[in-house]
Protein backbone atom coordinates (compact mmCIF):
# COMPACT_ATOMS: atom_id res chain seq x y z
CA UNK A 1 0.00 0.00 0.00
CA UNK A 2 1.27 3.49 -0.82
CA UNK A 3 1.12 5.96 2.07
CA UNK A 4 -0.99 9.05 1.48
CA UNK A 5 1.27 11.96 2.35
CA UNK A 6 0.58 15.69 2.25
CA UNK A 7 2.29 18.04 -0.19
CA UNK A 8 6.03 18.29 0.44
CA UNK A 9 8.00 19.13 2.45
CA UNK A 10 7.85 16.40 5.08
CA UNK A 11 10.30 13.87 6.56
CA UNK A 12 10.96 10.19 5.98
CA UNK A 13 12.84 7.49 7.87
CA UNK A 14 14.12 4.76 5.55
CA UNK A 15 14.79 1.60 7.55
CA UNK A 16 16.49 -1.23 5.67
CA UNK A 17 17.28 -4.43 7.56
CA UNK A 18 18.09 -8.12 7.29
CA UNK A 19 16.06 -10.28 9.66
CA UNK A 20 18.23 -12.75 11.58
CA UNK A 21 15.51 -15.38 11.81
CA UNK A 22 15.73 -15.29 15.62
CA UNK A 23 12.61 -15.07 17.78
CA UNK A 24 10.18 -14.56 14.92
CA UNK A 25 7.11 -14.70 17.17
CA UNK A 26 8.13 -11.69 19.27
CA UNK A 27 9.35 -9.91 16.13
CA UNK A 28 5.87 -10.14 14.60
CA UNK A 29 4.14 -9.11 17.84
CA UNK A 30 6.39 -6.12 18.50
CA UNK A 31 6.31 -5.09 14.84
CA UNK A 32 2.53 -4.90 15.00
CA UNK A 33 2.71 -2.91 18.21
CA UNK A 34 5.17 -0.43 16.64
CA UNK A 35 2.74 0.21 13.78
CA UNK A 36 -0.10 0.73 16.26
CA UNK A 37 2.05 3.01 18.42
CA UNK A 38 3.37 5.05 15.48
CA UNK A 39 -0.20 5.82 14.42
CA UNK A 40 -0.75 7.36 17.87
CA UNK A 41 2.27 9.68 17.64
CA UNK A 42 1.89 13.37 16.76
CA UNK A 43 2.94 14.05 13.19
CA UNK A 44 2.90 10.45 11.91
CA UNK A 45 1.79 10.49 8.27
CA UNK A 46 1.98 6.82 7.28
CA UNK A 47 4.37 4.09 6.22
CA UNK A 48 5.25 1.66 3.45
CA UNK A 49 7.00 -1.68 3.83
CA UNK A 50 8.26 -4.49 1.60
CA UNK A 51 10.22 -7.72 1.94
CA UNK A 52 12.83 -9.15 -0.44
CA UNK A 53 14.83 -12.34 -0.86
CA UNK A 54 17.32 -13.23 1.85
CA UNK A 55 15.24 -11.89 4.77
CA UNK A 56 15.78 -8.28 3.63
CA UNK A 57 13.11 -5.70 4.31
CA UNK A 58 12.59 -1.99 3.93
CA UNK A 59 10.16 0.24 5.78
CA UNK A 60 9.69 3.94 5.15
CA UNK A 61 7.86 6.02 7.78
CA UNK A 62 6.69 9.54 7.02
CA UNK A 63 6.53 12.43 9.51
CA UNK A 64 5.32 16.00 9.28
CA UNK A 65 8.29 17.56 11.09
CA UNK A 66 11.79 16.60 12.13
CA UNK A 67 10.85 17.31 15.76
CA UNK A 68 8.01 14.74 15.67
CA UNK A 69 10.30 12.22 13.99
CA UNK A 70 12.89 12.71 16.76
CA UNK A 71 10.20 12.31 19.43
CA UNK A 72 9.23 8.95 17.90
CA UNK A 73 12.83 7.76 18.07
CA UNK A 74 12.81 8.48 21.83
CA UNK A 75 9.47 6.78 22.61
CA UNK A 76 10.11 4.27 25.44
CA UNK A 77 8.46 1.29 23.73
CA UNK A 78 10.21 2.13 20.47
CA UNK A 79 13.57 2.35 22.28
CA UNK A 80 13.03 -1.19 23.60
CA UNK A 81 12.14 -2.43 20.11
CA UNK A 82 15.32 -0.79 18.79
CA UNK A 83 17.35 -2.63 21.44
CA UNK A 84 15.74 -5.95 20.51
CA UNK A 85 16.47 -5.25 16.87
CA UNK A 86 20.17 -4.77 17.59
CA UNK A 87 20.42 -7.66 20.05
CA UNK A 88 18.16 -10.29 18.47
CA UNK A 89 16.14 -9.62 15.32
CA UNK A 90 18.56 -8.10 12.80
CA UNK A 91 21.86 -9.29 11.40
CA UNK A 92 22.30 -5.77 10.03
CA UNK A 93 20.36 -2.59 9.38
CA UNK A 94 20.65 0.92 8.01
CA UNK A 95 18.60 4.00 8.86
CA UNK A 96 18.46 7.04 6.61
CA UNK A 97 16.64 10.25 7.51
CA UNK A 98 15.56 12.42 4.60
CA UNK A 99 13.57 15.56 4.03
CA UNK A 100 11.17 15.09 1.13
CA UNK A 101 11.32 18.25 -0.94
CA UNK A 102 9.28 17.03 -3.89
CA UNK A 103 6.84 14.18 -4.34
CA UNK A 104 4.48 13.19 -7.13
CA UNK A 105 2.63 10.20 -8.50
CA UNK A 106 -0.77 9.02 -9.69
Amino acid sequence: MIAKTPPAPYWAVIFTAVFSGEDGASYETVGGRMVELAHQQPGFLGYETAQADGNAEITICYWDTEANLRAWKQNAEHLEAQRMGRDVWYSGYSIRIVKVERAYGF
